[in-house]
């Protein structure tokens, strides 16, 4: 309960909509905003892939890699269909594993899979979703969890259609690390 002589929170100021964007949109965007929302989420996706491939950041660079991945998964949010939704959810999964935080990273690979299963996206996608939980649980220090998600990302990943793909995959699945010890 919120006390008159505390500030209040950004929650109790702005809480979150109970909907996703998507579905809380009731005007479809018009080609100009469409293409606007496209160039966005594509822009700042590339930038957070910058800052995630950096070795040291600032903590301005930490700020502005969460931000722009949150970012970018809400303009697919506006123009995208489900693999750019599960694709951006992985990526902000990623970007929390990059800093050792296991219970956002797990969360955004979570959405990621549900959003995968219950919209039927396959490929990819799907590997990558398993990729990230497996991550997830790894900084967890989840063990078993990992290990069995390690497994369904390399089922997944082999029914990657494109050769390309499935090689930068299965490389990308061999920096997953063990399960630290919490």
């Amino acid at each position: 309960m919120h006390r008159a002589d505390e500030p209040a929170t950004a929650v109790q100021i702005c809480p979150a909509p109970s909907v996703p964007a998507k579905e809380a949109a009731s005007v479809v965007p018009s080609r100009v905003e469409s293409d606007w929302h496209r160039k966005m989420a594509a822009k700042l996706f590339n930038a957070t892939w910058d800052l995630i491939g950096k070795k040291h950041r600032t903590k301005e660079e930490v700020d502005a890699m969460i931000h722009m991945a949150h970012a970018s998964r809400y303009h697919w949010g506006v123009v995208g269909g489900p693999k750019e939704f599960a694709i951006g959810e992985w990526q902000i999964s990623r970007v929390y594993a990059v800093l050792d935080r296991p219970e956002p990273s797990l969360f955004h690979a979570q959405r990621s899979l549900e959003i995968c299963e219950a919209r039927h996206v396959n490929g990819f996608p799907l590997a990558y979703a398993y990729e990230a939980l497996a991550r997830a649980f790894a900084i967890a220090g989840k063990a078993r969890l990992r290990d069995a998600c390690m497994k369904l990302a390399k089922t997944a990943g082999e029914k990657i259609e494109e050769a390309e793909d499935r090689t930068q995959f299965f490389k990308d699945l061999r920096t997953v690390p063990r399960a630290k010890h919490r």
